[in-house]
């Protein structure tokens, strides 16, 4: 499992429960902006928003934390509509008390801006998109494009993590059946954290079942070069979870 440490227990706990021995080797890690200062603006700026988008769990836990030394409170979020890419995003929102008005049904950004494209750029002339700085550019791009202001501010970093070496040691002896992926940039920086382990990482990668969470992370995969064996359904972890099971005939 290659996802940062933050967000491992989402996918760690339904393929435990599938019986699975699950090996955590986060590849990136989650970091602070270098500067704060265009998030607390829009934090005091917040009410001139007609959306407010989160296209992550992180963003919403790193903007929400934020609110309280740029001096906001939670209630001025409950005057604003908000829209949540993914299940999980929209699960974090309801547990901080902020249901979101929208999540689109295709678990991608390209959802949600056929969401905003059917309501027509009246429904959402300005948008905040807290995000991180390494965000794909498709949301923002589409609704400028529509005519809508998007004020995309950064709410973290990724950056490399230094691998676990039991799980490389694992890697390299070949007792690892699968390895999942749920972004494109994990997928890279896992390429490159083994071959910095001194691996190559298509002799790593040729005897495994590679899982991916979605089309967007299988272009990914492909674009570096590399099949991708199973896909899930939904761009869910469950799913994934699930796909990876029904796989192995758990």
């Amino acid at each position: 499992m290659t996802r940062t440490r933050e967000q491992a227990a989402t996918l760690a706990a339904p393929l435990e429960a599938l019986g699975a021995e699950v090996l955590a080797m986060p590849v990136l890690e989650t970091v602070d902006p270098d500067d704060w200062a265009p998030v607390d603006a829009a934090i005091r700026d917040l009410a001139s928003y007609d959306w407010l988008v989160f296209t992550s769990t992180n963003a919403v836990d790193r903007l929400l934390r934020r609110f309280r030394v740029a001096g906001g409170s939670k209630e001025a979020l409950l005057g604003i509509r908000i829209a949540a890419v993914g299940s999980a995003t929209a699960a974090k929102l309801r547990h901080h008390g902020l249901p979101p008005a929208l999540v689109p049904v295709d678990f991608r950004a390209e959802g949600l801006v056929d969401e905003f494209r059917a309501m027509g750029p009246d429904a959402c002339r300005r948008i905040l998109l807290p995000r991180a700085l390494e965000a794909r550019e498709i949301f923002p791009e589409a609704l400028r494009e529509m005519g809508c202001t998007v004020d995309v501010v950064t709410v973290y970093r990724v950056r490399a993590a230094k691998p676990d070496s039991a799980v490389i040691e694992r890697l390299e002896a070949g007792t690892i059946d699968v390895v999942t992926f749920t972004s494109g940039a994990i997928a890279a920086a896992f390429v490159s954290a083994v071959t910095e382990a001194g691996l190559d990482a298509r002799e790593v990668l040729a005897p495994l079942c590679v899982a991916s969470i979605g089309p967007v992370t299988t272009e990914a995969l492909g674009m570096l070069g590399y099949e991708t064996d199973i896909e899930a359904p939904e761009s869910t972890m469950e799913s994934l979870a699930m796909a990876v099971g029904a796989a192995f005939k758990v």
